[in-house]
């Protein structure tokens, strides 16, 4: 095991094996071509409803910096998850999988990728329906603003990703390549967080997810409301009844404003709002609703069965 450790840990480590930090370069120069592309900085006061209505394409300096921290703070998070699930893949690759699949081999990449796509897929789509793990999640979507800065606005705990993605050293790959394949498909989903591309070749939407796709996705609209959770494939969304075109500009963020930039605030405010709730309930069942259940949830709420309050 600890010879697989060490071999996976080398890997990780080559710069030619992971994808994004290939793609660091790329991000910059898109993020900085589309912000000049942009029309103006939108550095203005919220408007009465607390919102930035920001204009197609906008970008605001502020709100920008905050994703661009939030990518940083998530290099070096992400960093001690990986560590944790490499002991464990390692492990069950070792001495639970049946069988180990060659590297080399094509079909052992496509495997990969169709899993990691479809796991994740699984993963969002509870991310959006379980309070608990949204609480890691909702930060991604606290800025009114879709923009390849938006992109980089990532959460801090990647606990559930690494708990998702354990059938894939049970089906042989090896543990590096787990990681190779999220990266392919984090630095993919960068590239769907922009306005300025509008609908594609209508195969492309058919299969893939677009820049389209995503901003309904990121939209707190109530008809776009918990669909297109797909990273690289749209075909999951069509398969399970979660897919929605876009037919409207979304209304970017949070059902609630969050009316902060502060890193630490953004991460944790779901958290601390459980642990509220947590506090203030009067019987078990409630204290599990408030962890467990959707979002938004609430006793009285599960009485009159209202629709998703996810964003």
């Amino acid at each position: 095991m600890w010879d697989t450790l060490l071999e996976s840990w080398k890997s990780l480590l080559e710069p030619l094996h992971d994808p994004v930090a290939l793609a660091i370069p790329a991000f910059a120069l898109f993020l900085a071509i589309e912000w000049a592309a942009a029309r103006k900085l939108e550095d203005h006061p919220d408007r009465a409803d607390g919102r930035a209505h920001p204009a197609t394409g906008g970008y605001r300096g502020v709100d920008a910096r905050t994703s661009v921290l939030l990518g940083v703070v998530s290099i070096a998070t992400s960093a001690f998850w990986k560590v944790l699930a490499l002991i464990g893949y390692s492990a069950i690759w070792v001495y639970l999988a049946p069988w180990h699949i060659s590297p080399s081999a094509w079909y052992t990449w496509v495997i990969l990728l169709l899993g990691i796509d479809a796991l994740y897929y699984a993963y969002h789509r509870i991310a959006h329906r379980v309070r608990v793990i949204w609480a890691t999640h909702q930060a991604h979507h606290s800025s009114e603003y879709f923009n390849f800065s938006t992109a980089l606005r990532q959460k801090w705990n990647n606990s559930g990703e690494i708990i998702m993605w354990l059938p894939l050293p049970f089906l042989g790959i090896p543990p590096w390549m787990i990681f190779v394949g999220f990266s392919v498909s984090l630095v993919y989903q960068f590239f769907v967080h922009t306005e300025r591309v509008g609908k594609l070749w209508r195969p492309i939407e058919f299969i893939f997810n677009t820049p389209s796709h995503h901003r309904v996705h990121h939209g707190s609209d109530a008809e776009y409301l918990d669909r297109n959770y797909g990273g690289i494939l749209i075909v999951w969304d069509r398969i399970f009844g979660s897919f929605a075109a876009e037919t409207h500009r979304p209304t970017y963020g949070l059902t609630t404003p969050v009316g902060t930039y502060n890193i630490w605030t953004l991460q944790t405010r779901e958290y601390a709002a459980i642990a509220r709730d947590w506090k203030a309930s009067t019987s078990w069942r409630n204290r599990g609703g408030y962890v467990f259940g959707p979002p938004g949830w609430s006793p009285k709420a599960e009485l009159t069965s209202p629709e998703s309050t996810t964003h």
